[in-house]
């Protein structure tokens, strides 16, 4: 038996493999294409693991997943593969059209062919889970109920548009040709492995450095934040039993305003590992201006795969960015040799010096 990942070195990608291969001797094929975000050290451990089999390529090479889906028969595809940070769509929003929309229906158009050539029993057990996020979903106002998985979609980024129409095609191929999906919608991850672009490692990162911690508009906008590990294990429960077409939303149970983020990595750091000079990381918030279109709130209602499938959180936000924080003290060497390429210039780029 084995299960296909797209996008496995990435963030959420490499720990789900990683989790997984924690508790199965199932092989895992990880296909990624190892752009700025894709990162192998995050699978150092499994090296000589044979249990993972590491391929790169492009999750959109129709040619080459088929040809991996016919050389492996796995019974499952977990689609992680994506571009994902809002700030580079706005820059650049055709790769994000062409990786995040193009790329799912060559994947799907793969899948569809391999699924339709397999055995009754095979076929039967199939599955194609596609990763996706909360932000398909739009803007809340502070008042509003969180996010059920009959909410409207409303996307207000190019990111968060492509991902919409990538959920799109999802739910058309199971309709249409009766391919047996899975889509899960997740709020926002931390932990390991995080590339620091994003929001809770670009401030630790930032803060041992010396450098100003850049905080949009007044830091007021609002997300609920799930630690990686805790939506692996959601991912692991939904691939078992979930219903075959259904969506389920993944979230933490933890909405906090992003200034209120910053200020409780600047407060961990403090206690375990303070400034030089003994003053608080605090004083290195600069706040900047917002980015356009910035969606106030995002909110998960995580019922659904609590009630159908008993899944909740194992962790609480505290217990999970003090995990966070304490990753990153304790691996430089890996947080070094991210920085040491384009995520540099990225960061000079988009937030100036």
């Amino acid at each position: 038996m084995s299960i296909l990942v797209t996008g496995g070195a990435g963030f959420i990608g490499s720990n789900f493999v990683l989790d997984w291969l924690a508790q199965s001797d199932e092989l895992v094929i990880n296909l990624d294409k190892l752009t700025y975000a894709g990162n192998l050290q995050n699978l150092a451990t499994l090296a000589d693991d044979a249990r993972h089999v590491f391929v790169q390529g492009d999750f959109g090479d129709a040619a080459l997943v088929a040809k991996l889906l016919l050389q492996y028969q796995p019974r499952a595809v977990v689609n992680f593969a994506a571009e994902s940070h809002v700030d580079r769509s706005i820059h650049g929003p055709g790769e994000f059209i062409q990786t995040n929309i193009v790329g799912t229906f060559n994947l799907l158009e793969a899948v569809r062919a391999y699924w339709g050539a397999l055995a009754a029993e095979a076929r039967a057990g199939f599955r194609l889970l596609h990763v996706s996020t909360d932000e398909v979903y739009g803007s809340l106002a502070h008042t509003e109920p969180a996010f059920t998985e009959t909410h409207r979609y409303e996307p207000n980024s190019p990111y968060s548009a492509s991902k919409a129409a990538s959920d799109h095609l999802v739910r058309a191929y199971h309709h249409t040709y009766g391919l047996p999906v899975l889509t899960t919608n997740c709020s926002n991850n931390y932990g390991p492995f995080h590339f620091p672009e994003k929001l809770i490692p670009l401030m630790i990162v930032n803060a041992q450095a010396g450098k100003a911690l850049p905080v949009y508009g007044d830091g007021q906008q609002i997300r609920d934040w799930l630690y990686v590990k805790d939506h692996c294990s959601a991912i692991r429960r939904v691939l078992e039993a979930g219903q075959v077409g259904e969506v389920y939303n993944v979230g933490g149970w933890n909405e906090k305003p992003n200034l209120d983020i910053v200020q409780i990595v600047c407060a961990l750091l403090d206690e375990l590992k303070p400034r030089a000079d003994g003053q608080p990381y605090q004083t290195q918030i600069t706040y900047v201006t917002d980015r356009p279109g910035h969606d106030r709130r995002y909110a998960i209602d995580a019922r659904k795969i609590e009630q159908e499938l008993g899944w909740k959180p194992a962790e609480t936000f505290e217990s999970g960015i003090r995990k966070t924080v304490q990753w990153y003290l304790d691996h430089p060497d890996w947080v070094a040799n991210v920085q040491s390429g384009g995520y540099r210039d990225w960061v000079v780029k988009h937030y100036g010096n």
